[in-house]
């Protein structure tokens, strides 16, 4: 039995959720309902906007949060990633460790510098906009790896927003080659349509051959794929990996296990904000099929998982509400 479940690999965003209007983001000049990359001076002048407005901060990122849902579960996760020796990042470790997380933050200096931060902006019809800059995470790279760590787990886990800096994609690119190594089954979420769009070739570079497992939503998937046809984007998906899943937000996922796609149905729920969906589906899936569930069972955990976190502020579940979806 290996030490971790999964070996996650992200950038480390500390999450500023606020609610607006689509007028505010309209005001503010800002594309609705995708992740936008901006520097310190734009992000400053969007928080000094932002005044006023109900902020809800937590240690975040794509990977981070999908780390959370297994530790939650019950999973053991491990989490590499980078933050400064600044207050904001103090605040990412302690939230990390309050999770029972490990983290390489735990044995390696912090440098000088500014902690990446996510601004997290929900509209009313629960969609979510964010805008990032990364600061100190842009230079994540092989070093914050811990190949001790990542040999000692059942599953790697890639975020695709690490292709947006090329020392990233070096460290998720050498995280593959170790795992590879190791017999370590190898996993990524393509995390944002901007990313397929922008950023396919750094995407093709980190999958390779094809990996283990891949999680996408249905945009992201017909964009990898050049397609508006669903079945394009299905069969594009078997030849890069062996397995994968595709949420259809209110009309389930599609999940395939090697051999047949499987239909997840979905689980109706008034959304309010669907920041944190697609990480929490990954956390619940991968905590599934690491602990004795087959790919219909994970599924469903995940699909039920996902919807539950759409009705709250957030991308984090309560402990009580986790164990409800145990049962």
């Amino acid at each position: 039995m290996n030490q971790y479940n999964v070996y996650g690999l992200g950038n480390a965003l500390v999450d500023m959720e606020y609610e607006v209007t689509p007028e505010k983001l309209q005001e503010l000049n800002i594309d609705k309902g995708v992740m936008t990359l901006m520097d310190e001076e734009r992000q400053h002048h969007v928080l000094e906007r932002l005044d006023g407005h109900f902020c809800k901060q937590s240690c975040g990122g794509s990977a981070a949060n999908t780390m959370v849902a297994i530790s939650q579960f019950g999973g053991k996760s491990f989490y590499s990633c980078k933050v400064a020796d600044d207050e904001t990042g103090s605040f990412y470790l302690k939230d990390l460790l309050g999770w029972g997380i490990e983290t390489n933050l735990q044995t390696q200096e912090r440098e000088n510098g500014i902690t990446g931060k996510c601004l997290v902006m929900v509209t009313p019809d629960a969609d979510r906009t964010m805008n990032t800059f990364l600061g100190i995470t842009s230079t994540l790279a092989p070093t914050e790896l811990i190949p001790e760590a990542l040999q000692a787990s059942d599953y790697l886990y890639l975020e695709g927003y690490l292709v947006s800096s090329p020392t990233a994609k070096e460290a998720a690119i050498r995280a593959r080659e170790i795992a590879r190594s190791a017999g370590v089954k190898v996993s990524l979420s393509l995390s944002d349509p901007n990313m397929v769009e922008f950023f396919k070739p750094g995407l093709l570079e980190m999958i390779d051959s094809g990996l283990d497992l891949i999680f996408a939503n249905e945009s992201e998937a017909l964009k990898m794929a050049d397609s508006e046809n669903l079945e394009d984007a299905i069969a594009h998906f078997k030849q890069i990996a062996k397995n994968f899943t595709i949420t259809r937000g209110a009309k389930g996922s599609l999940v395939y296990d090697g051999q047949e796609l499987l239909e997840i149905a979905p689980t109706k729920v008034d959304a309010i904000d669907t920041v944190g969906a697609g990480d929490m589906y990954a956390g619940a899936f991968l905590y599934g099929i690491t602990h004795g569930m087959n790919y219909t069972e994970a599924g469903t955990l995940a699909s039920a998982a996902s919807a539950k976190v759409v009705t709250c502020f957030g991308p984090r579940l309560t402990l009580e509400e986790i164990q409800a979806l145990k049962g």
